[in-house]
């Protein structure tokens, strides 16, 4: 049982209808988001299994789901990920995103548009971002479900192997109550997907896949050819036992992984801070001053063949690091290597249109295991030139411009 569990209060993002459940006060936010025909109640058996210090969990109903049956539309990916957006800015602290099914959608949308993105996305039975694309026979049976609990029943029981009675019965019921046309809009929305799906992913973070190895929807062909390959170094897991609803069959292994990937992640504000080359491989994914920061000494030291000087301290070098992350357009570390206190970072990379560039980064932590010295070095010449000179200008009157090259 979690050590939250005691703690759950609702509260509402105000004018809205949106209410969402909150179990403990971590400094970081794990919010859950749920699939076609369910409620924020389905990760209930996850919640009750997890016990990951440092986290707070969320849950909410999607518009037109669970206790927001009345909610007017529209009932599209848009609206939905907008709502969830919603909950993480009344949260206002640091965040991963969860969801299953049609929920992995909202939740990667989310995790991709927020101005401050997610420090991490599990998407469990994942649907394509780009839509399943049922032909309009097969998706009409689904988009008829509304109101037929038989349907329901039926459609669940094809999916899963280890549905306990009582939940299938109770998600029953929940299916049943979605109006009929909130039903085929959602189909709608697992069905057609986002155009940006076609793409890879606007999320490079840190991702956790996973799914059911009797899941005959989300199969591990549809995983491996349209899920994992727009994700930057996914890590993922299969469930033995459990089909589609894996979370609600097998909640204390789903739990378990879910664990141990967020608290893997780069350290929120007051967490354990971890290995320098892990961390800074994922301050690079998720490029934000938070990522940044999470992992540096206070009076750290950055210097680099960008730099005419040092950037000293640590709100200065986790902006010019994160101004400095987003100029790439592509980054891969290749090889790393630790001596004492020193992480070696090998990387490759591309800006300006596809240019070519590529670096060594060297991390000195301190006797806190935090970052407290960096030294980059770039190549070819005309690459690093010319990546100072763009880092000056979008630092401009945030980072005196004496520390980057200036042509003119």
């Amino acid at each position: 049982m979690t050590q939250t569990a005691g703690l759950t209060r609702t509260q509402r993002v105000a004018d809205t209808d949106i209410r969402f459940r909150r179990r403990g006060t971590g400094d970081t936010a794990l919010v859950f988001v749920h699939g076609f025909l369910d409620d924020q109640y389905v990760w209930d058996g996850v919640i009750d299994a997890l016990a990951a210090p440092g986290f707070e969990y969320v849950q909410l109903d999607l518009a037109g789901s669970g206790d927001r049956t009345a909610s007017g539309g529209p009932f599209d990916l848009t609206r939905f990920s907008q709502d969830v957006a919603a909950v993480v800015e009344a949260l206002d602290k640091p965040f991963v995103l969860v969801g299953q099914s049609m929920g992995t959608l909202v939740a990667e949308l989310v995790a991709a548009g927020h101005p401050f993105p997610a420090l991490g996305l599990v998407l469990l039975s994942p649907v394509p971002l780009a839509g399943v694309g049922l032909p309009a026979e097969a998706a009409e049976q689904f988009r008829s479900l509304g109101g037929d609990a038989d349907g329901q029943r039926t459609v669940r029981r094809q999916l899963s192997v280890a549905l306990p009675e009582a939940e299938l019965d109770r998600l029953v019921v929940t299916g049943t109550r979605i109006p009929d046309p909130v039903v085929r809009d959602l189909v709608d929305c697992w069905n057609d997907g986002d155009p940006r799906g076609q793409t890879p992913s606007e999320y490079q973070g840190p991702v956790l896949v996973g799914r059911g190895a009797a899941d005959g929807f989300v199969t591990d062909e549809l995983v491996k050819a349209h899920v994992l390959p727009r994700f930057r170094a996914p890590e993922s897991f299969t469930v033995q036992g459990a089909g589609h609803w894996a979370h609600v069959e097998a909640p204390a292994e789903v739990a378990a992984r879910i664990e141990a990937f967020v608290t893997g992640l780069p350290a929120a504000a007051g967490g354990t801070p971890q290995a320098p080359g892990r961390g800074w491989r994922d301050a690079f994914a998720s490029k934000t001053d938070t990522a940044f920061a999470a992992a540096f000494a206070e009076d750290i030291v950055l210097e680099a063949s960008v730099l005419v000087l040092p950037v000293q301290g640590r709100d200065q070098v986790k902006a010019t690091m994160s101004a400095a992350s987003r100029i790439y357009e592509f980054l891969q570390f290749v090889r790393e290597t630790e001596a004492g206190p020193r992480t070696y970072l090998e990387w490759e990379a591309t800006a300006f249109g596809g240019h070519e560039i590529f670096g060594v980064t060297v991390l000195t932590k301190d006797d806190e295991d935090r970052i407290s010295h960096v030294a980059i070095h770039h190549r070819p010449l005309e690459a690093a030139l010319r990546f100072s000179a763009e880092l000056g200008e979008r630092l401009a009157g945030d980072v005196d411009p004496g520390h980057f090259y200036n042509a003119h």
